[in-house]
């Protein structure tokens, strides 16, 4: 394995094998000791089992890619609100994860094998940020899944923004934002129009 450092910056090499180029994958970590994946995760999607505010048992689902080049393993990831009318309350203690996707009718693919252990599951009020903490960390080339549990969909309704960003593993980890989870939530209540 190669490693250089230029400008502080540490950086992975390739190595070539026989002919073969074969990419190192090693975080990029600065001089001062603050961990970048080499190659981001993605938000493949964010979706919510109901859209009707005040609706309870709902579950926001958060599915990320972590590429076989991420050069490190996902350690965390916070869910932060951005936008909403009303703050969301969550169920922490119900928030679960699991390797793969939901399936297209909207059950989920977890068999207990898939299941992921979680480490620490705590919300900043002030920020409105949750974070999800994975013990062990996700090894690259996997998608998981996180299921979060609010107490219910917000009262009012409108669009909800909630910010995803990946933490990789280390002591001083930088974290990358993904993107935004949209919600749409709608008042089940029917609208009337008067002349």
């Amino acid at each position: 394995m190669r490693v250089a450092t230029l400008f502080g910056i540490t950086l992975s090499l390739a190595i070539g094998i026989g002919g073969v180029t074969v990419p190192v994958t090693q975080a990029v970590q600065l001089r001062d000791g603050l961990v970048y994946f080499v190659q981001p995760p993605k938000l493949v999607e964010a979706t919510t089992t109901y859209k009707d505010v005040n609706v309870w048992g709902g579950t926001y689902y958060f599915t990320i890619n972590v590429p076989e080049n991420a050069g490190e393993s996902l350690q965390k990831v916070t869910i932060a609100q951005k936008e909403g009318v009303e703050n969301i309350r969550y169920n922490l203690d119900d928030t679960r994860a699991f390797v793969g996707t939901r399936d297209a009718e909207g059950g989920l693919r977890d068999r207990k094998e898939t299941q992921l252990k979680l480490g620490a599951v705590t919300n900043e009020r002030e920020t409105r940020t949750v974070s999800v903490n994975f013990d062990p960390p996700v090894t690259p080339g996997q998608t998981v899944t996180i299921a979060l549990r609010p107490v219910s969909n917000p009262s009012f309704s409108g669009v909800y923004l909630l910010g995803v960003t990946a933490f990789p593993v280390g002591e001083k980890s930088h974290g990358q934002f993904l993107g935004f989870g949209r919600f749409q939530f709608y008042s089940n209540r029917g609208s009337w129009w008067f002349p």
